[in-house]
């Protein structure tokens, strides 16, 4: 099982496009749990996840959990802001499995 984590300002606007993402993992028959987390919680929970996804309005925190993220070998990136203002969990889901790989 693959496991993603949505990081943002406060964990709650991403709550929406965990579930758009949970049910493209159904459609797609993918097996996946995803969370959503504030960016107060990114450091506790990185090292349970394989991967974790920022909301475009943290973007400015990626060099800084990359860092984090590249030291335990989890990728970290930040979601496309029209998709995520769109809400595709489906090209969110797949933006976060090509990086797994």
């Amino acid at each position: 099982m693959k496991k993603i984590f949505l990081c943002c300002s406060a964990g709650m606007s991403t709550s929406m496009v965990v579930e758009k993402m949970k049910q493209a993992a159904i459609d797609k028959g993918v097996d996946v749990e995803i969370t959503a987390v504030g960016m107060d919680e990114f450091e506790i929970t990185l090292p349970e996840f394989d991967c974790c996804l920022l909301g475009p309005q943290i973007k400015y925190k990626l060099a800084d959990f990359k860092v984090k993220g590249d030291a335990l070998g989890k990728p970290v990136g930040v979601i496309n802001a029209m998709d995520y203002g769109m809400m595709k969990g489906d090209k969110i889901l797949d933006q976060a499995l090509t990086m797994i790989g």
